[in-house]
């Protein structure tokens, strides 16, 4: 029953082969200038600018990476979501399902329009995502499997099928609010979120769980990710490769993998 987020694997599906530098991002270095010592021409002394110099760069919010449990705990209260028509609980298990496996956006699962699922070939065609790029995502079998099998409910209970592949009891694209009322809903349920926290695991921080699940499955198969990093990048609709090497820093775990394939090359090397 929940099997089809577990069985997903990114390194399955995925055969494209890129070549990327495997580098920290070096695009926005510590922001110091240099300037003259007027009585010394030959010294170089750093210069901090003022505060408001530069612009402002906000900081990412630190991602929640859900454990195994957690995702099946939010999925089977999913599915026990009270409902007066009986689609609701099948509509958030496949939507809460499908953003663990594919690492998609919430506004890309809820705009996913039904004639861009395709069951028999197992990809999903994501149009006019974020800054209008658009991309295809494959998709396990299991991921198939329940994704078919929602829809049949779903075309049953419409008595038509619908234009967006996710509806409400209406037949109508879900509500972005109301997506996220019902999530935190769920996650008080199961104890991610207290009773009153306005604060806590994120929808978008499945999508964060997806990448870095599948960064540390590279690096503990021993593949070479500074080759399949691109992949990864494409796969979320990132714009640039420096996006994705963010999760190296973000994940503690990560980091250690990372710092450990580096010492192992430069002790090859010696």
């Amino acid at each position: 029953m929940l099997t089809f987020f577990i069985k997903a694997r990114l390194g399955s599906f995925l055969i494209f082969d890129q070549l990327p530098c495997f580098l920290y991002d070096m695009r926005y270095p510590d922001s110091a200038g240099c300037t003259k010592n007027e009585e010394e021409p030959n010294k170089v002394i750093t210069d901090i600018p003022p505060s408001g110099l530069l612009p402002y760069r906000p900081g990412r919010a630190r991602p929640y990476l859900y454990s195994n449990n957690e995702v099946r705990q939010l999925l089977q209260a999913a599915r026990r979501l009270p409902s007066i028509h009986g689609l609701r609980g099948p509509t958030y298990y496949c939507l809460l399902g499908l953003l663990a496996v594919s690492g998609l956006r919430i506004s890309e699962a809820r705009n996913l329009q039904t004639e861009d699922v395709d069951l028999k070939e197992g990809i999903l065609t994501i149009r006019g995502a974020k800054f209008g790029k658009s991309r295809l995502v494959p998709i396990h079998p299991s991921t198939r499997k329940a994704l078919a099998d929602y829809a049949a409910r779903r075309d049953r209970f419409l008595a038509r099928r619908p234009a967006t592949f996710f509806v409400s009891g209406r037949g109508t694209r879900l509500d972005g609010a109301e997506v996220r009322r019902t999530f935190y809903f769920l996650s008080r349920q199961i104890g991610l979120r207290g009773p009153t926290d306005s604060h806590g695991p994120r929808l978008h921080d499945f999508r964060h769980r997806f990448a870095v699940e599948a960064l540390i499955q590279w690096y503990r198969s021993g593949q070479d990710v500074e080759r399949r990093l691109p992949i990864l990048t494409t796969f979320l609709g990132h714009v640039h490769v420096a996006d994705t090497y963010w999760y190296l820093s973000a994940c503690p775990e990560l980091m250690g993998l990372a710092v450990k394939r580096f010492e192992d090359y430069w002790e090859k090397q010696s």
